[in-house]
């Protein structure tokens, strides 16, 4: 990660980690879980905490098999959770995203990573996403986009056709989920999800109207892998799913 635009500070306990945040400001805090003192989700709670971390983007970056409960957990307090083995090409990914870096003042070995992990051909082509927005526009407009990025789409207006459809098509790769919707809302119908045999890992993201206060707990708290909010950032949009969907 490191370069002239960019100032790293790495420490081997909780307890400096700490002190070092309450001392000075950081924009991007990447956190082991495996730590000495203590364990990472606890230096996490204390960050979240400190009133100028409540917002940060944290990472966790850990070589630990998650329990569901544990993975749930923390995805409420971090942006991102990312595990080490083989994954340091998507650390870097995320936190050039998350502090706004330019790669073209990168130098060329960093931008060849990005360029590789942002490959559309190598990274989106072909995947099947399955799209549930009950505004017909939005769903044509969505479409229009990710076709336009080589990828399937598959559409649904409400949570119990987009429940039908996962289990009557296979292949999809990922899930864009709108959370209001009529009858059967995206909250009820991750949760439907979550709970059928074969789909707990399948990438979800969920789109909400506005961003809220409490809007991203809720949504992982139903079993959503990531959220945004509209309108819809295209190339954070694309960005999420380069990440869900990178092998």
């Amino acid at each position: 990660m490191a370069h002239d635009d960019i100032e790293i500070v790495a420490v081997p306990t909780g307890a400096e980690a700490l002190a070092a945040l309450r001392a000075s400001h950081f924009d991007c805090c990447v956190v082991d879980l495996g730590l000495p003192d203590m364990e990472g989700v606890e230096l996490i709670q204390e960050l979240r905490r400190v009133p100028d971390y409540q917002d940060r983007p944290i990472i966790v970056y850990t070589a630990r098999d998650l329990e569901k409960e544990e993975e749930a957990r923390l995805r409420r307090l971090a942006q991102g959770i990312i595990t080490k083995d083989p994954a340091a090409e998507r650390l870097f990914d995320e936190t050039a995203l998350f502090l706004h870096r330019a790669a073209m003042r990168m130098p060329e070995e960093k931008r060849r990573i990005l360029e590789r992990l942002h490959d559309v051909n190598a990274v989106l082509a072909g995947k099947k996403v399955l799209l549930v927005d009950d505004d017909i526009r939005n769903i044509f407009a969505m479409t229009s986009i990710l076709e336009g990025h080589s990828m399937s789409v598959v559409s649904a207006e409400n949570g119990r056709e987009a429940i039908s459809l996962l289990h009557g098509t296979p292949g999809i790769d990922i899930i864009l989920m709108d959370i209001m919707l009529p009858e059967m809302d995206g909250y009820e119908t991750i949760r439907a999800i979550r709970g059928s045999a074969g789909f707990k890992n399948l990438p979800i993201i969920a789109v909400t109207a506005k961003a809220m206060k409490g809007d991203r707990e809720k949504c992982i708290e139903a079993g959503a892998s990531d959220y945004v909010a509209k309108p819809i950032d295209t190339e954070h949009l694309l960005s999420l799913l380069r990440v869900w969907l990178y092998r």
